[in-house]
Formats: C-alpha cells, structure tokens, sequence
C-alpha cells in the first residue's frame, strides 16, 4: 500500500534509518561482539530494507521498479554473505586493526559507512519514490514503458558488473583459502578475471552501480503518461534523477581514491618489495604457472604490475606494452598507486626496521 513517509523523495525517511541501524550496528560491534565479522555484512543489510522498503511504500509495482530492487536485492545479499564468509574464514579483517579498540574512529567508521549506504543508494531511492512513480495525487510523477535505450544498457551493464564481481571475489577467495595444493609463499592470484586486471573487483562494483543508475533514469529522458495522458516528468523528479549521479560517481571516488585502490595496490607492492629488500629480506619465492617465474618477490610483482592492467580488464599481451603514460593517464594506474623503489624504498625499509626492533625489545 501507497504511503508518502516524510517527503515526496523518501530522502528524510531513508536518512533516519539508515543512520539509526548504521548506530545500532556499531553498538552491537564493539560493545558485544567485539569482531568484524558482521561490519560489511550489517551495511549490506542497509541495502537490502531500504530498496525493498521504498518499492513497497512507494506501491510502483511497474518493471524497471521491481528489476533496480532486484538488482540491488541480489548485490547486498552476495555481498554481504561473501563477506561473512570471508571474515569468518580469515578471524578479522586488517582494514580495522587502527581503529577497533577506539570509539570515536570506530563510531566515525560506521556512520562515514551510512553516509555511503544512503547516498550510493539514490537512485532506486528516488526512481521508488512518489515524486517519480507516482503518476497521480499531484506528485509529479510518470509512468515510462519498460524496455527503453536507458534501460536495456543498464541491465546490460549490471549483468556484466556484478557477475565479473562475484566472480573476481570467488576466484580470489577460492585461490588463496581452498586451492588443493595452496599456492606456494608470495605468488601472486593471476587465475580467472584476475589474469586482466589487478582490481577486477572493484571495475565490477562500479558498472554495477553505474547499470542501476542508467536503470533508473529513463522517467527523467522519455515521456511517459500521467493517468492514461502523456506527460513529461516534474522538474523536480527530473532533477532528483539526474542528481541521484552521485551513486556511480561517489563509488568511483571511494574506490578508485580512498577506501579502495589506494588501500589494496600500494602496500601490496610495499610488502614485495620488503620481501625483497626490508631487515628480513633476500627470500626467494618458487616459481609457480606459466607466468610467475621470477624468484626475487619484488621483481615478481613488478612483472606482473607491468602486465597487468590496474581496473580495465584487458589481454596482457595488449597492455604490456603500452606506454607508460597511457597506463598511468589514460588507464588510471596513477603514480599515487604505484610503489616507487627509490622514493618509497628507503623509507618502507627504515619503517620495518623500526617495527622489527620494538618487535625485539617487546620480547
């Protein structure tokens, strides 16, 4: 049944709850259970009731409606059940290791994390909403018929988004948990998805918002009917649509400038070249497939960066031997997300001499 909760957009209401069960969380986080096993899967969750609550309370039972729920339904659940699977298995997860015991950086965690629910969920937010679907009572809104050019792409780019997701987060898991025989020490997962980009999983994660964002934009591009007579959308759904851009663009900034890239690229390259070069270093690693040959760590991991495309999949016999400019300029392999030997090595190395000595005085 129709309800019109708070405002036209379902904005206030949205808000309210996801801040509350974001708070909710993190109280049961770190005063209970005091592990991260639920951290990416409560989120996930968020996802899940406030798609699903906005297509019910809206009562647009139309098909675009009911496919960028879906679409949003399928996302959270895999997501949030890999993640429980995946904290499970491994006992934590070392993105939180600075911030577990600390109040305030954790409370800061969780609710910068509703901000991220709320806002990357805009566009099904909104396309629910009265203010876009409801095509009577003075709301403004339309009925477009399903099967329209915004439509077909972004089913099309959500299929490929979250099935090369899935995929790139199976096959690494697979790769390094249940693999018979496990890979030797220091090599790399170059198998599946991960054989044409370094961060498959994140190239996933983008297309998929970016196909439910185009899903949800055919009211504010086509004419449609407002009870049985054409009509155009109001400005203000209009506006809200084109607004709701920010969904894809904020998921390409936090993946590509902040929570994502910068996190996972730099300090895995750090790690092979400590491997090769820190207090401890000097070990040789077995060579492993058709690719992996190199026995020094950090000339292994150079290969394979120099080979291996950052985001965009793509053959390594076309990316190798591309310029370095295309690759950094064109390809966004930044040299922000590059280790540098000869600038970043001198001081890796003196930080895990330092690491290691107060390892040793502890002792």
């Amino acid at each position: 049944m129709f309800h019109p909760a708070l405002d036209a957009f379902y904005l206030g209401l949205t808000a309210i709850l996801t801040i509350g069960w974001q708070i909710l969380g993190f109280l049961i986080v770190f005063f209970i259970l005091k592990s991260d096993v639920l951290t990416d899967a409560w989120s996930a969750i968020n996802f899940f009731f406030l798609a699903l609550l906005t297509l019910n309370l809206g009562a647009s039972y139309e098909a675009r409606n009911i496919l960028a729920t879906i679409f949003v339904l399928l996302w959270a659940v895999r997501l949030g059940s890999f993640q429980l699977l995946r904290i499970s298995k491994m006992g934590g997860d070392a993105r939180f290791d600075d911030m577990r015991g600390k109040f305030l950086s954790f409370a800061q965690f969780w609710l910068a994390q509703a901000l991220w629910v709320w806002t990357v969920s805009l566009p099904v937010t909104i396309l629910n909403s009265p203010a876009v679907s409801r095509d009577r009572d003075g709301y403004g809104g339309i009925k477009v018929g399903f099967g329209t050019g915004p439509d077909i792409a972004g089913i099309v780019l959500w299929a490929i988004g979250f099935s090369w997701e899935a995929l790139a987060d199976f096959q690494k898991f697979w790769f390094k948990t249940y693999r018979k025989p496990q890979p030797p020490k220091g090599v790399i997962c170059d198998i599946g998805v991960w054989r044409f980009s370094r961060r498959p999983n994140y190239f996933g994660e983008i297309l998929h918002w970016w196909g439910i964002w185009l899903l949800a934009m055919s009211p504010a591009i086509h004419e449609g009917t407002r009870q049985g007579v054409p009509a155009r959308i109001s400005q203000r759904g209009h506006d809200a649509l084109l607004g709701s851009l920010v969904s894809p663009l904020l998921t390409m900034v936090l993946l590509l400038f902040l929570s994502g890239v910068p996190t996972a690229e730099k300090p895995s390259q750090k790690k092979y070249y400590l491997m090769s070069h820190g207090p401890d270093g000097g070990k040789t690693l077995e060579p492993f497939g058709k690719t992996q040959r190199e026995e020094d760590p950090w000339r292994r991991m150079k290969a394979f960066r120099d080979r291996t495309s950052l985001l965009l999949p793509m053959p390594t016999q076309f990316y190798r031997p591309l310029p370095q400019w295309v690759k950094s300029y064109i390809l966004l392999d930044l040299p922000m997300f590059r280790f540098d030997e000869s600038k970043d090595g001198p001081k890796a190395i003196e930080e895990e001499r330092k690491k290691k000595n107060q390892g040793e005085e502890a002792a």
